[in-house]
């Protein structure tokens, strides 16, 4: 039986022609999947480790003249614990704290193990006129022992009050932004924004947040809470 060179060259070739169509095909189908998307990301950290975030700070983080439960440091941890963070907030708020000891007592508080920190001081120093200087040098510090321990770290600004005159407002309010930048850190630029000189969100002495006011200042730092978890579930 004699056979025809064309039909045996035709079904050599059909399989290879299936086979790069179903290669194509399927390529296509791959290149098509979509990539995990933010919301995923969040809900696979949500689901591990807990991390422990250590609020360092005066009376504002300390949560003064207010219940335990609506100090600004537990209602920031009331948001990420209702949204589904596995989370855990330290209260290391000190009143009448500054940030000269702040950095005194700073070694021995990171002897217990944190994943992030927030860092509020500064409040007192402008009050009682501290020199810009000393205070930028002791949150420098400061920042620097948490980077050497690998501890990411939003900083939460303050500015000065209009007792020491405009040279000195100015002076103390750049100290914030430029240790952000330097150290690379998040950065919440006024901590009272919203609620400063706003009698119905502050106690009696118009310096302290209320409950209302220390809720407020929770819902405007939230965001950068929440990035400053991420960045601890990244390390």
């Amino acid at each position: 039986m004699r056979v025809d060179p064309r039909s045996t060259h035709a079904m050599n070739t059909i399989p290879l022609t299936r086979i790069a169509t179903l290669l194509a095909v399927a390529l296509c189908l791959l290149s098509t999947q979509p990539t995990p998307s933010r919301a995923a990301d969040e809900a696979i950290m949500k689901q591990t480790r807990q991390i422990t975030i250590l609020a360092f700070g005066d009376s504002l983080t300390a949560g003064y003249g207010l219940p335990t439960d609506q100090s600004l440091t537990a209602r920031l941890e009331q948001l990420l614990l209702t949204n589904q963070y596995n989370v855990r907030l330290i209260n290391a708020g000190v009143s009448g704290d500054t940030t000269t000891g702040g950095l005194a007592r700073l070694a021995w508080t990171l002897e217990q193990p944190v994943d992030a920190a927030i860092l509020e001081l500064g409040a007192n120093d402008a009050l009682m006129g501290q020199d810009p200087a000393v205070v930028e040098r002791n949150l420098d510090a400061m920042l620097t022992m948490f980077h050497t321990k690998g501890i990411p770290v939003l900083l939460a600004g303050m500015r000065a009050i209009a007792n020491y005159g405009e040279d000195y407002a100015q002076a103390f309010d750049a100290i914030y932004p430029r240790l952000a930048a330097k150290h690379g850190t998040l950065f919440y630029p006024f901590l009272l924004e919203g609620v400063v000189m706003d009698p119905a969100l502050n106690q009696l002495d118009g310096i302290h947040p209320n409950e209302r006011g220390a809720r407020e200042i929770a819902s405007r730092m939230y965001p950068l809470v929440r990035e400053l978890v991420e960045q601890a579930y990244r390390n």
